[in-house]
């Protein structure tokens, strides 16, 4: 299985004198398997001294054996007119060193393109962003591996830089916490961060039918009869109509989701109304009079805020937040 897997690599890496530095990665792999490398690093001997031990017969012997295989690799995995180039070279150090200068792209140039690519490379709207992640993930290992390697918050940056508008509220949010995260896990959070983009704008924005969903939205204020009210849950009306709301000219009902875990963060995505549990967190409060604003929490729940203002969330020295009408409720 081995053998095949090995044959396989070169096979599907034939050298074409284009691809030397791809063919040489695949090439090594092959050797390093195969415990052969070190063929490459020291010169063929061309013969044993007299009263050499047995042993140092045993490494000839081997070298010339291993020289022959990697010999062999080198030049099945050529083309049939780069192969006439080698007929009458026998040792595999000769063999690499003329290829290596005939073919071998300066680490100059290849170190150039490959920051281009890099910095340069934008995901298109809509893409899948995993294979874009895998993308920057090899465009990465190649600056690594020509020692051209950045600062890990560098890579961070570039990656972000490279994705499209719709991820702006995840960009957002992953710098405002602060998240100090690997470039894999960035990329596994990519992956999900999409997701919930999308369903705190479906949630937080309202949609504007168009086309045929604008005959719908007719037909379905026309059936308005059988809606029900979710204040009072009589039929015929909505709730910013229900005239027990309305009779009472002092209250105010707003709609608002909350979270139960107060260590968590969320990104605003354009809610109605803040709120919170601690009266001395505002600044700039008044009291509010009994029912004169009245929540209702996204299970239905209504609670009564007591107090209004607003807050200054200080983020980091250049990121400050202003918080309008926050309610205190308890």
């Amino acid at each position: 299985m081995s053998k095949n897997l090995l044959t396989l690599i070169m096979d599907t890496n034939k050298f074409k004198a284009t691809n030397y530095n791809d063919w040489l990665r695949n090439f090594m792999i092959v050797l390093d398997f195969k415990n052969q490398g070190y063929v490459l690093d020291k010169p063929l001997p061309t013969a044993l001294p007299e009263g050499s031990s047995p042993e140092e017969h045993l490494t000839f012997n081997k070298w010339l054996e291993d020289n022959r295989k990697v010999r062999s690799i080198i030049v099945a995995s050529l083309t049939n007119e780069i192969q006439k180039q080698y007929d009458r070279l026998d040792e595999v150090p000769s063999i690499m060193l003329c290829m290596k200068e005939v073919y071998a792209v300066p680490d100059r140039h290849i170190r150039y393109a490959v920051t281009k690519a890099f910095f340069g490379t934008k995901i298109a709207e809509g893409s899948s962003v995993q294979s874009h992640g895998v993308k920057m993930l090899s465009l990465l290992e190649k600056l690594e591996d020509l020692k051209a390697g950045l600062e890990n918050d560098t890579y961070i940056d570039v990656i972000l830089q490279s994705l499209p508008s719709s991820y702006d509220p995840f960009i957002v949010n992953y710098n405002m916490n602060g998240h100090e995260k690997s470039i894999h896990e960035l990329i596994n959070m990519l992956g999900k961060g999409k997701a919930v983009t999308a369903t705190a704008s479906a949630e937080s924005a309202p949609a504007t039918p168009t086309g045929k969903e604008k005959e719908k939205a007719r037909g379905s204020q026309q059936s308005r009869a059988n809606d029900v009210c979710m204040h009072c849950k009589g039929k015929g009306h909505w709730k910013r109509e229900c005239p027990q709301l309305l009779s009472n000219p002092g209250m105010s009902v707003t709609e608002v989701n909350m979270i139960t875990n107060a260590a968590s963060w969320v990104l605003d995505t354009g809610c109605g109304a803040h709120i919170c549990y601690n009266l001395q967190v505002q600044e700039r409060s008044r009291k509010l009079s009994k029912d004169e604003m009245i929540l209702r929490l996204g299970d239905g729940k209504a609670v009564a805020a007591k107090a209004v203002g607003s807050l200054s969330l200080v983020v980091s020295d250049h990121i400050r937040i202003e918080l309008e009408d926050y309610f205190y409720v308890s």
